[in-house]
């Protein structure tokens, strides 16, 4: 274990995460639509990109090009330059993305600061109550042991996000795949919608800090932390 950390950027939720990501293992977001997984995947992608360290993105749901153009400023030539981006079509393409980023990040001829998948699950959803339903949570399982090993031999933060299902017999958001794919995450956020542009990151998981919440906001530049009169003194949702 390493006391290294990746600052998200996002000072609340690096106070959340003492500091920011892990540099030696997988950080788990999820949450339901429009909360801001890929927005917090995208802030921290930026931010390394712009330190000019590597950063491979899986993307399977489609990124915004104006997002990330907003995000980056007039770094937007500079960040390019150093994001690797994948969009894969299917979950075999997907593990194939996989397969080669872990191989570069684990080859260590360039300066590799973070892995992003997102989303991790949305092509093993296509696959539930189907045929081959076995087969792709196979191939997920090697793809998630893949990315743990890459964080744990290069220390380099991988960073995942998880679609989401509601459980019918209480009605809370649980995140998709079970505990096969919250085993191979070390951190685990819950992203939680608020009012307006507020958000909040619930910890739901950490080898070393409590469970704890911190609010964000999301902007046109990007996320924020929250002015002080917009905190919330509403407790986490279930």
């Amino acid at each position: 274990m390493t006391d290294e950390r990746l600052a998200t950027g996002v000072a609340s939720v690096d106070r959340l995460l003492g500091g920011g990501l892990e540099a030696d293992c997988v950080t788990e977001i999820y949450g339901e639509g429009g909360s801001g997984k890929t927005l917090f995947c995208l802030e921290v992608a930026t931010r390394v990109a712009r330190e000019g360290r590597w950063v491979f993105y899986i993307d399977t749901e489609g990124v915004s090009v104006d997002r990330l153009r907003a995000m980056a400023g007039d770094d937007l030539e500079r960040i390019l330059k150093r994001f690797l981006l994948s969009t894969p079509k299917s979950l075999e393409e997907q593990g194939r993305a996989v397969a080669t980023a872990c191989a570069l990040a684990r080859e260590g001829k360039r300066p590799v600061g973070l892995v992003v998948v997102d989303s991790a699950t949305f092509y093993y959803r296509l696959s539930l109550s189907g045929s081959d339903e076995d087969d792709a949570r196979q191939a997920l399982s090697l793809e998630l042991a893949d990315l743990v090993v890459t964080a744990l031999a290069a220390h380099v933060p991988v960073l995942i996000t998880n679609q989401v299902w509601r459980n019918v017999r209480d009605g809370t958001l649980e995140p998709l795949g079970g505990s096969f794919v919250n085993h191979a995450a070390k951190t685990i956020l819950r992203l939680d919608r608020l009012p307006g542009p507020r958000r909040r990151a619930v910890l739901i998981k950490h080898r070393a800090l409590p469970e704890g919440t911190a609010e964000f906001r999301i902007t046109v530049r990007g996320l924020e932390g929250p002015v002080p009169s917009e905190r919330s003194t509403v407790p986490p949702s279930p």
